[in-house]
């Protein structure tokens, strides 16, 4: 009985056997596969890609963010973003790469000088390009030679002022990548409180802030934000474009803080420096008599020399947000960035008009 079920058994065996292997794919086509179905059941998932007629002929243009319940769409933005950054970073000149293009530069240089300053023509330029390598190549193209052509009699452009204008563009697309890292919506933006991450992070790596205590970091913070804000935001939108912190000299001033030796001319001048932060610092704790972090009408009209009218201090108390009739810091901040310029002009002029829509966002039209 055993004998005869034993060829069955051997038979159903080399059936399995035959069948396993006609059924085994390779890994290339299981990655393939599995590529295919994600594809398939993402973009049913998104209510497809092209369901529309009008994609033929117009592209897709808007791309909904993700709501807040929308975790895993959050993430894969949040990832996407990341790794772009993380790309666009690699393609920039390191420091490595701009010595090298330095000496490239100097090599090629071309007589006679004009003054103290080496030249370099039109080939001899392309030719650096070559011997660059590509991440240069963006640079050496006839429309950049041609904004730096000045009234040279031979045609060609000064190499500091070449290096200096990749060193600004290299400077200005790492500023950018920095910036983007605190833009959490991901569209070109900075709101105040990313705009305050920003700088809260910074304030380590400038060296002219070192003497700056922890406990002062908010103020200092609120105090830079509110320029920012008071120049590039005048509609109070609650949020800056990226691109105008980029084309404005505040940044400049702000980073120029990581100069070791800056002189204390220059502090002086500078808005965001230590010593001005504690000035208005000083500024706005003698105006608050009663140390409640806030002003009044009457602690706020001795700002200055106290020559701001009671018609004004009505004004600016009726545009502005207050608390029981007083005003809180960073509009006070505000107000205080906006008058701080025209103190001067005051000493000298009495009787000074205000924009009506002027660029803090205060609608005010009135002579003081």
């Amino acid at each position: 009985m055993a004998t005869e079920q034993q060829p069955n058994w051997a038979d159903i065996l080399k059936r399995r056997l035959a069948n396993s292997k006609r059924d085994e794919k390779s890994e290339e086509e299981n990655k393939s596969e599995e590529t295919e179905l994600f594809s398939k059941y993402y973009t049913e998932w998104k209510g497809g890609s092209n369901s529309g007629s009008s994609y033929k002929t117009i592209p897709r243009f808007y791309y909904r963010l993700p709501a807040e319940d929308e975790v895993l769409l959050q993430k894969l933005r949040e990832e996407s973003r990341a790794v772009f950054l993380q790309r666009k970073s690699r393609e920039l000149l390191d420091n490595e790469e701009l010595q090298n293009l330095w000496f490239l530069l100097d090599k090629h240089q071309v007589p006679p000088l004009t003054g103290e300053e080496a030249m370099i023509n039109y080939e001899a330029y392309l030719e650096v390009g070559e011997k660059a390598g590509s991440k240069c190549k963006k640079f050496f193209t006839a429309r950049v030679y041609a904004k730096l052509l000045h009234s040279d009699p031979y045609g060609r452009i000064s190499i500091m002022q070449f290096f200096n204008y990749v060193m600004r563009k290299v400077w200005l697309h790492q500023t950018r990548i920095g910036l983007s890292l605190y833009d959490v919506a991901g569209q070109g933006y900075l709101r105040e409180s990313d705009l305050e991450n920003y700088i809260l992070e910074l304030i380590p790596t400038l060296p002219q802030l070192d003497g700056l205590e922890k406990s002062f970091y908010s103020f200092y913070v609120c105090t830079a934000v509110r320029k920012f804000f008071f120049f590039l935001d005048p509609l109070r939108t609650g949020k800056i474009k990226i691109q105008d912190i980029l084309a404005c000299s505040f940044l400049d001033d702000l980073l120029e803080l990581r100069d070791e030796e800056l002189s204390k001319e220059s502090q002086d001048s500078n808005w965001f420096s230590a010593p001005s932060a504690l000035r208005v610092y000083g500024q706005y704790l003698n105006l608050d008599k009663d140390h409640n972090g806030m002003l009044s009408k009457e602690e706020l009209s001795r700002y200055g020399t106290a020559t701001l009218t009671s018609v004004f201090l009505d004004r600016v108390f009726q545009e502005c947000l207050t608390y029981e009739g007083e005003m809180v810091r960073s509009i006070t901040l505000t107000l205080i960035t906006s008058l701080h310029p025209l103190v001067q002009i005051w000493l000298q002029k009495p009787t000074c008009y205000f924009p009506k829509h002027h660029s803090c966002g205060l609608n005010i039209s009135i002579f003081v």
